[in-house]
């Protein structure tokens, strides 16, 4: 089962820079997408196989998520937890008979780390709740999680050790959710990848340098780490700051 994840940064823009085009030449059983940026009704897609399943923000514009899937799920749900975390369209739950899929967009710490508050109870009530669904059958979490968890994430771990994404706090919840039963998959299969990034700034020509980090991820349910054939990242495919990442489960 072939799975990709991609934060493409508004989905407008993006299908002007071949979004299709990567749709049809990736052949994915399940496209999971973040910060889509639209509203119901703004966008109609023929994607031909797919079942579309979309969670919208209340305000116009901004975050978003979709999942494109081929199988049809056993179950779809929209948002998760207190009231608090269900207005900005963050995350779709997708049931199949033997794992659950939970498409992800982290909220920002923003600038100076000013919701940093916010995202610290995201994180504690986004962890128990895929603990919860790990008790039924395991889980795979994907997405922008807007957190290089380690050095080796980021290019210039030094000079953004406080900055939004790889602060002291949001590395240390992303450690207590792989203590809590799951891991990261592509640092699973390549543990001293190096260079090997998922977003880039659009300042000073970031990309082409490769000046990027890696905060796009597939979280697994340990009991998962058997079936876990590939997991990789796709530098190659633009249209977006960020690119695709990819999971394929035996």
């Amino acid at each position: 089962m072939r799975l990709i994840s991609w934060n493409v940064n508004g989905l407008r823009a993006c299908l002007n820079k071949g979004f299709m085009d990567f749709v049809h030449t990736i052949n994915a059983d399940v496209i999971c997408l973040q910060e889509t940026k639209v509203q119901a009704g703004q966008i109609a897609l023929e994607l031909p196989g797919y079942h579309q399943f979309w969670n919208y923000a209340d305000k116009k514009g901004y975050s978003g998520t979709a999942v494109f899937t081929k199988p049809e799920p056993l179950s779809v749900t929209y948002g998760f937890g207190e009231d608090i975390h269900r207005h900005e369209g963050r995350v779709i739950t997708a049931e199949y008979s033997d794992f659950y899929l939970v498409c992800c967009y982290t909220p920002n710490s923003q600038d100076e780390l000013r919701r940093l508050d916010y995202r610290m109870q995201w994180e504690d009530d986004l962890r128990a709740y895929l603990c919860e669904l790990d008790l039924v059958k395991p889980v795979v979490y994907c997405g922008d999680l807007n957190v290089a968890h380690e050095e080796i994430d980021l290019k210039n771990p030094k000079t953004n050790h406080f900055n939004p994404g790889f602060s002291d706090e949001e590395r240390g919840k992303m450690t207590e959710l792989l203590a809590s039963g799951f891991l990261d998959t592509f640092r699973t299969l390549h543990p001293d990848a190096v260079d090997a990034y998922s977003w880039w700034s659009y300042r000073a020509a970031s990309r082409e340098r490769n000046v990027g980090w890696r905060i796009d991820y597939f979280i697994a349910s340990e009991r998962l780490r058997d079936r876990i054939e590939t997991a990789s990242i796709l530098p190659e495919v633009t249209g977006s700051d960020h690119c695709p990442v990819m999971l394929e489960l035996a």
